[in-house]
């Protein structure tokens, strides 16, 4: 399956952003693309649900209106992209690995991710992805609800991620 990633600019020198750093990443389908993030974070409100759906293969096919906002990529970029686009470069493989080994088997997962934004910045969310059934009870798709979490659990995946990541490029 083709398809084209949307580009995502390096945001302007001017900024106040303190940091820029750029990642090659790679894909899981072998695809890959060059990003850049920034150290600016987005802090997600309190009364924001992002939530999107996805068909089987994770590519996106609903993003609600916060979803468009925490993201800052219009809905049109969004709508057909895999929904790894988003992986922000710290993620460690191992988060995805799991979330996809549990929603392919029928299970519910639930875990903190951090998201790239198409500005570069960042934001985190307690995601909770279920499957979406036919009246056959077949997986036919993916529901996801992300929420906004607290700083403390922030730092606490900071760290654990970084362990993960540390793990992986041993």
């Amino acid at each position: 399956m083709k398809y084209e990633l949307p580009k995502m600019e390096k945001p302007p020198s001017h900024t106040s952003i303190s940091s820029i750093e750029t990642a090659f990443m790679e894909y899981h389908d072998g695809s890959s693309r060059e990003v850049f993030f920034t150290d600016s974070q987005y802090i997600v409100p309190h009364n924001m649900m992002i939530v999107s759906r996805t068909d089987l293969d994770g590519f996106i096919t609903h993003a609600n209106a916060d979803f468009v906002d925490a993201s800052s990529y219009t809905k049109e970029e969004i709508i057909g992209q895999p929904h790894f686009f988003m992986r922000h470069p710290h993620m460690p493989k191992a988060a995805f690995a799991d979330l996809w080994t549990t929603i392919q088997t029928g299970g519910t997962w639930i875990g903190m991710v951090k998201n790239l934004r198409k500005d570069g910045g960042y934001y985190w969310v307690k995601a909770t992805v279920t499957t979406i059934r036919d009246k056959d009870d077949n997986i036919v798709g993916y529901h996801s609800v992300r929420r906004r979490i607290d700083r403390d659990t922030i730092k606490e995946y900071e760290e654990r991620y970084a362990q993960m990541r540390a793990e992986e490029n041993a």
